[in-house]
């Protein structure tokens, strides 16, 4: 099965991926196996600092780094390399972007039930400062309810804030027709694209949304320690920083600063290079791949994964959605998912856990507890669901 990717293509792509050799790996939503192309970029940037210095290697690497800013800014469908910012992880990128927002007590920020556990608590954080955070009901299908979106729409809405997919699960939210809402009412509308960026193409000015965050880890197949932000030109002298530094402003006066006008006023100074330059090489991995094929094989790899699973007797695959991606969600009759977790991985084969906590609403409307994840990517193989299927049919034997 190789869809949209030839067989011996799919071999390659394996075969320039060391940890295919080791590991069946289906926790690509959690941390992907990075290709050859992409280590050996983050390495020889290390090897080269350790040889030169710090300071002095980052300087003859600017030109590439300026590069990644620009590649960011194309893989989602931006503007241009000024509405790029970077950061240490995605979790730090949303953030700037939410606290940025300028609200005021009984401001209403409007999200859905699906959300993960970092992005809710910050809801909550600006809520303790008099802002209303509402949840917009799921429809028959477990996505966010657009009509009921439009509905909930006045004038004290001010910010929506959604994630593209949710931790734990397949989903994929309605974006495109949440920025719709968004941009008809003039509201800003914050996506995390922390689970889609690298799995689907994206791009902004379809999506509607003012700014979106991603990350470097995850289906980028990137480096851990890289997360990125992108903001619509028109918005970001809009929005406040909620944190400064010398590198968001210039020190001009004894007692005064000039904030910069692109995203790099969201940043710090003090950064990972080299992981950043292992995130451009991965976006230009997935570029030269072509993010419609590596959709178009996820998709179909997670449905093959779905259904072989759900035809094992005690096994309840647990994804909803209209439109799902490559996270596949189950339970496995009343054996405990760290207990599933563990076996496949005595068996090389790499699952995770999602606990309640980490999507809290969605998981104790459905009255679950955990559920073990296994997410495909591209470099997976039908000989790999197979063998997944047949080490989880072994524990409800």
């Amino acid at each position: 099965m190789s869809v949209g990717f030839s067989d011996d293509e799919i071999r390659h792509l394996r075969a320039e991926t060391p940890g295919c050799a080791e590991v069946a790996h289906f926790n690509n939503a959690g941390s992907s196996l990075p290709p050859a192309p992409v280590l050996e970029a983050h390495l020889e940037y290390l090897r080269h600092e350790a040889l030169i210095g710090g300071y002095e290697a980052q300087e003859e690497a600017q030109g590439r780094l300026d590069g990644v800013y620009a590649a960011a800014a194309q893989l989602v469908g931006g503007g241009g390399p000024d509405e790029i910012a970077l950061f240490e992880n995605a979790t730090r990128a949303f953030d700037m972007a939410l606290y940025g927002v300028p609200l005021e007590p009984g401001d209403v920020i409007l999200t859905s039930t699906a959300e993960y556990h970092s992005m809710f608590v910050t809801y909550l954080h600006r809520a303790r400062r008099g802002v209303r955070v509402e949840v917009v009901p799921g429809d028959a299908t477990g996505q966010l309810d657009v009509s009921a979106l439009r509905k909930r729409l006045d004038s004290d809405v001010r910010l929506i804030a959604m994630t593209h997919m949710p931790t734990n699960g397949g989903l994929v939210q309605p974006a495109q027709a949440v920025g719709e809402v968004a941009r008809e009412a003039g509201v800003f509308f914050l996506l995390d694209a922390t689970q889609t960026v690298g799995q689907m193409p994206l791009d902004v000015r379809r999506l509607g949304c003012h700014a979106l965050a991603g990350t470097s880890r995850k289906y980028l197949r990137g480096p851990r320690g890289v997360g990125f932000l992108w903001v619509a030109r028109e918005w970001i002298e809009r929005l406040e920083p909620p944190l400064m530094e010398g590198h968001a402003a210039e020190w001009v006066e004894p007692d005064r600063y000039v904030i910069r006008p692109d995203a790099k006023r969201f940043e710090v100074w003090e950064s990972n290079v080299g992981a950043r330059l292992g995130f451009g090489a991965a976006i230009a991995y997935a570029q030269a791949l072509g993010l419609d094929r590596i959709w178009a094989r996820v998709q179909t790899l997670a449905e093959t994964l779905r259904a072989r699973l759900a035809a094992v007797s005690g096994v309840a695959v647990r994804d909803l959605g209209a439109v799902r991606g490559g996270i596949v969600s189950f339970t496995v009759g009343d054996v405990e998912a760290a207990r599933v977790k563990a076996a496949l991985r005595a068996a090389r084969i790499n699952v995770t856990v999602s606990p309640a906590r980490g999507t809290l609403m969605d998981m104790r409307a459905r009255g679950l507890r955990e559920v073990v994840r296994a997410s495909v990517h591209y470099y997976n193989t039908d000989e790999e669901i197979e063998r997944l299927t047949a080490e989880v049919a072994r524990l409800v034997r």
